[in-house]
């Protein structure tokens, strides 16, 4: 299901949103417009079900409506980030709850699970560099391995999805630890290699915690964030001082301060 908000209208998404949304009791028009009684329906049908209340239809949304739940919905939800993990992090880092959520906007990657696993990215020259680091010679173990171990970033090696984790497979037979470093993890994608400095016991501490739920996965976030001293940023919303640093020199391009700001307006 595609991903839809407010102001998006005539669609058979919208549509489909509407019927739902008066199925479950709320009172609104089957107009197709995505006007803000259908916002205000889709917030507070979120707040019931422990979901985040951002107004956004995405897949967690949109499954919980349709009840396409597997065989275990209650343990399927508990992954789901909520509302309450949202507030958690914000006062941990004392900051307002509308700019950790205007930061799960712009910055989550929608959902941390892909499937019943973690969302990773497996990536292979980092997985060259680690195996230097745990005491291994990558050039000795590269023949038949061409897809999860070179020495330059590319994109040419990567699955995808689900299948993201038949790399790590692969690469864990050759070192464990290394692969695990080797792949960012969850919904904000941190990289495994920070497990020590976010205060972690181990990298496989690290990687059970990411397999729980989306709310690990934004404590691991609001970790990151203390560790790199970010947080300043957040408090004086200074998003181009945040995006410069979390996002790389590429930020303008791609105006990551730009849709901070607004998401923040938003949530405010």
């Amino acid at each position: 299901m595609e991903t839809i908000r407010r102001n998006t209208s005539k669609t058979d998404s919208v549509v489909l949103l509407q019927s739902l949304l008066i199925k479950a009791s709320y009172d609104i028009a089957a107009d197709g417009a995505f006007g803000p009684m259908t916002e205000a329906a889709v917030m507070d049908f979120q707040r019931e079900n422990k979901l985040v209340v951002d107004g956004i239809v995405g897949q967690k949304t949109w499954r919980t409506l349709l009840s396409e739940e597997p065989e275990n919905p209650v343990e399927l939800k508990s992954r789901f980030l909520a509302e309450s993990d949202l507030n958690s992090v914000a006062k941990d880092l004392g900051i307002e709850l509308a700019v950790i959520k205007a930061v799960n906007e712009v910055e989550s990657s929608g959902q941390g699970f892909s499937g019943d696993k973690p969302k990773i990215l497996f990536e292979g020259h980092v997985f060259w560099r680690q195996l230097k680091k745990h005491g291994l010679d990558p050039n000795t173990l590269k023949e038949g391995n061409e897809n999860i171990l070179y020495s330059r970033w590319t994109r040419e090696h990567y699955f995808g999805g689900a299948r993201e984790h038949e790399r790590l497979d692969k690469a864990k037979k050759i070192h464990e630890n290394a692969a695990l470093e080797s792949a960012s993890w969850g919904l904000f994608q941190i990289m495994g290699y920070h497990w020590e400095s976010l205060g972690y016991k181990s990298v496989k501490d690290f990687v059970r915690l990411m397999g729980k739920s989306e709310g690990e996965h934004l404590k691991a976030f609001g970790r990151f964030i203390l560790a790199n001293n970010l947080s300043k940023y957040l408090k004086s919303k200074d998003w181009a001082g945040f995006a410069r640093r979390y996002n790389g020199p590429g930020y303008k391009t791609n105006k990551y301060d730009t849709k901070l700001a607004r998401a923040y307006d938003k949530y405010k």
